[in-house]
């Protein structure tokens, strides 16, 4: 069996990764080919260009590289039909992902799978119409998907999301963490601010000054950063006007392994955290820490996107447990202020948002099969059906 595979961000390479050691473990024989970063390569494929080409977001944030994209979408769609393999399995990254799929489609009778359905449920519903005509298979993350995937003509099946199956920090990492940054017996915030340079630019000022805010009414409460490796330089140039008492996580500085366990339990350990948008709200939710999420975009991205929102929360916590108690501050609304009142008000009642997570957890899929193995089966399942 052989697979040709595109993932354009970290947390499709992740995805990928596990689809492929579940695709493994059902058929040892399998060949992969595509793009990928770490977790694919190191499940055997030999990425065709570096995956980080491809790591561009936002609408306005794109068009630099545009006529890049555009030649890698040419390269990428060649390759598949030149390949010919069982199945193209295209992850996330719909603007580059969908584009190659739909050159495939037109040469080569390939059989294509979408692993992440577009977020047809927030904005542009129409995404799902158009995804059809050259898609044949939508791997979900989310169990409220597969209906609108299905009604478009698609087959569709709720796979998981991978937050479930990620470890969560032992009492002895959490022991480890603290004593290594100092924080033995110190109560902390845990501050995200995106792993893109553009987020950590557009965020840290106001979240630098929602922390301070915060700093006057909790002084005893110290600031903790586990920054991404590609922007914890930008990270530490942006802290000057931050809380003195604020601590940087730098991967780098540690052996990949040492880093990831003190990611996870600076997630633990934390009384709260603020978090710029994204799925990161659903790994704090596995941690079961409570949190704030703000989001600045781009001004042109976001003129576009405020204007073609169909729901009133992008907070996955809040979506899939069908409850709006983590606040929300995104565009104009992320101000110092209203982030930094948020804050005291989630210290102040730490557990209100415990059952929430606990329902989010469990509607993902905690508790069954790992998604990765899921998704393996159902992809050999539709290719053989």
């Amino acid at each position: 069996m052989r697979v040709f595979l595109i993932a354009g961000e970290p947390s499709g390479d992740r995805l990928g990764g596990a689809l492929m050691a579940g695709l493994k473990s059902l058929v040892p024989a399998v060949q992969f080919d595509g793009i990928g970063g770490e977790e694919m390569q190191a499940n055997g494929l030999v990425s065709r260009f570096p995956m980080d080409e491809l790591s561009v977001m936002g609408i306005a944030e794109v068009l630099p590289k545009y006529a890049h994209l555009k030649r890698r979408i040419r390269e990428t769609a060649q390759a598949v039909i030149d390949a010919a393999p069982d199945v193209l399995i295209t992850i996330d990254s719909p603007d580059f992902c969908l584009r190659v799929a739909g050159l495939v489609k037109v040469a080569s009778s390939v059989r294509t799978v979408h692993y992440v359905a577009p977020t047809v449920w927030a904005w542009r519903p129409n995404r799902a119409a158009k995804m059809a005509r050259v898609i044949d298979h939508v791997l979900a993350l989310f169990p409220f998907e597969p209906p609108l995937m299905t009604a478009v003509g698609m087959e569709c099946d709720f796979v998981g999301h991978p937050v479930v199956a990620e470890p969560q920090a032992t009492d002895a990492e959490i022991t480890a963490f603290r004593s290594a940054f100092g924080l033995d017996e110190s109560r902390f915030a845990l501050v995200l601010p995106g792993s893109r340079a553009g987020e950590v630019t557009r965020l840290s000022p106001v979240f630098g000054r929602a922390l301070a805010r915060l700093a006057q009414a909790h002084p005893d409460l110290r600031i903790v950063v586990p920054a991404a490796g590609p922007v914890a330089d930008l990270v530490r140039a942006r802290l000057a006007d931050w809380p003195p008492s604020t601590v940087v996580i730098d991967p780098r500085d540690f052996d990949p392994m040492v880093a990831r366990a003190h990611k996870r339990a600076a997630f633990r350990a934390a009384e709260v955290a603020l978090a710029a948008s994204g799925t990161v709200s659903l790994e704090l939710a596995a941690a079961q820490t409570p949190m704030v999420v703000a989001y600045r975009f781009n001004w042109l991205s976001w003129q576009i996107i405020s204007r073609m929102a169909l729901v009133d929360t992008v907070t996955l916590v809040n979506l899939v447990s069908e409850t709006r108690v983590v606040p929300e501050f995104l565009g104009p609304a992320c101000q110092p202020d209203s982030v930094a009142q948020a804050l005291g008000e989630v210290l102040a009642n730490p557990d209100g948002q415990l059952e929430a997570m606990a329902t989010t957890m469990t509607r993902l899929g905690q508790g069954g099969d790992a998604p990765g193995l899921r998704a393996a089966r159902a992809v050999l399942s539709r290719l053989s059906g």
